[in-house]
């Protein structure tokens, strides 16, 4: 029950009354692209840069980390390719689509404010390793891949440096950077930066569910649940326990880097994916379906989650 009232109630309530105010018209999509901005320009950089730079830093890389979380990744999105091909007979550019709606989690709008929710401050040092290797390891394969099943005349080098401009330009990985310079060199955030990095970054896990809440609204459920459904499943039940498997009994790691791993893992499918549909014309009702259902469930299925963690 003290999960529930402390940590699922609020994450959720905020995510719910931003998507009731969507829906009622009282927070439109301009105001929601507003908030947007703020959040992933200015609170949460600066949240993460303030939580990094306050941190101390392991004196290893922590491989078993990475290993866990993306090995499960993989894991996962390998399975939605062969279900894909095998149950739905997708095509090539189909199954990279859904194996990265299950591999892909929501990390910024809802896993950065529910981890440091769950966990506290200390859980923004895997946070930070987790995030700065998300994007970087997760979407070059799959968009070489469906460039390849598509036909694209342009080379997997160009679309690889595209993608890393692109990733390198994001506000977030910018302030996990200036906070780590921070950290390793040992030097102290000055004053006044502090205060205005406290104070922004306090308003970023509010504004941040509140825009996911009302973000869901443009996604709708489509005609044939059966392959979001098994979706569903290999997001929230299967990358969890792979990566569970792999950090408890494989890597051994710390119970707050394992915690940190398998809570990010058991994330609904991220909106990146459904960019990806989009973009390529492909799976379109199928990711919409898989994203607003993995995350109306996870409100259960992570309060299960985090009870067996604590």
């Amino acid at each position: 029950m003290d999960i529930i009232l402390t940590i699922i109630l609020p994450v959720f309530g905020t995510l719910g009354l931003g998507f009731v105010a969507a829906r009622m018209g009282v927070f439109d999509e301009a105001a929601n692209r507003g908030l947007s901005v703020f959040v992933f320009n200015f609170a949460l950089p600066l949240m993460l840069f303030r939580a990094i730079a306050q941190s101390e830093l392991p004196d290893t890389l922590p491989w078993g980390f990475l290993l866990s979380y993306y090995l499960g990744a993989f894991a996962v999105f390998a399975l939605a390719m062969l279900a894909g091909r095998v149950l739905f007979s997708r095509n090539l550019a189909e199954q990279g689509v859904l194996g990265l709606g299950v591999s892909y989690s929501n990390t910024g709008m809802l896993g950065i404010p529910l981890v440091i929710t769950a966990f506290g401050p200390s859980a923004a040092l895997p946070l930070f390793v987790m995030i700065s290797c998300h994007s970087l390891l997760m979407l070059p394969p799959t968009t070489a891949l469906i460039e390849a099943a598509v036909g694209s005349r342009k080379s997997t080098w160009a679309l690889l440096l595209d993608l890393t401009m692109s990733i390198a330009a994001t506000p977030i990985i910018w302030g996990l950077s200036a906070g780590l310079v921070v950290a390793l060199t040992g030097l102290s955030i000055p004053g006044p930066v502090d205060a205005v990095a406290m104070s922004l970054g306090a308003a970023a896990t509010p504004c941040a569910l509140f825009a996911l809440g009302a973000s869901l609204t443009r996604y709708r459920l489509g005609d044939n649940l059966r392959e979001p459904a098994l979706l569903v499943a290999l997001k929230t039940v299967v990358h969890p326990l792979l990566v569970w498997l792999l950090a408890d009994h494989v890597f051994n790691l710390p119970p707050l880097w394992t915690a940190t791993a398998v809570t990010l893992a058991a994330l609904p499918a991220g909106i990146t994916p459904y960019l990806f549909a989009q973009r390529y014309n492909v799976c379109q009702p199928t990711i919409a379906s898989t994203v607003f259902l993995s995350t109306a469930l996870s409100v259960l299925t992570l309060s299960i989650l985090l009870f067996m963690l604590r």
